[in-house]
């Protein structure tokens, strides 16, 4: 799979919320997600004409706008599409 652009594929995290001692799957009212980067495009072209690199790499993970991206599956697995602008943070390895 190649990503082409300033776009970011992204395997999300998903963080199950324990309330009471009930696990509860997944919550709407939450306002980010995080993810592993999977794949990146080879970034986007200014105005003049020059590339933009990406900022992001491969294995990075990151958090992300909640109901950002484009919801893709393969065989194995599912993941987002990304614009790299919904990515609000980097985490370092230690914070993630």
């Amino acid at each position: 799979m190649k990503v082409i652009g300033a776009r970011v594929l992204v395997e999300e995290i998903k963080l199950a919320e324990k309330i009471g001692g009930v696990i509860i799957p997944g919550r709407e009212d939450k306002q980010t997600n995080k993810g592993i980067v999977a794949c990146v495009g080879d970034g986007a072209i200014s105005d003049n004409g020059t590339k933009i690199p990406m900022r992001v790499k491969v294995g990075d993970t990151v958090v992300f706008t909640n109901f950002a991206g484009t919801p893709i599956k393969t065989k194995n697995k599912d993941y987002l599409i990304l614009n790299e602008r919904d990515i609000l943070l980097i985490l370092d390895k230690e914070d993630s």
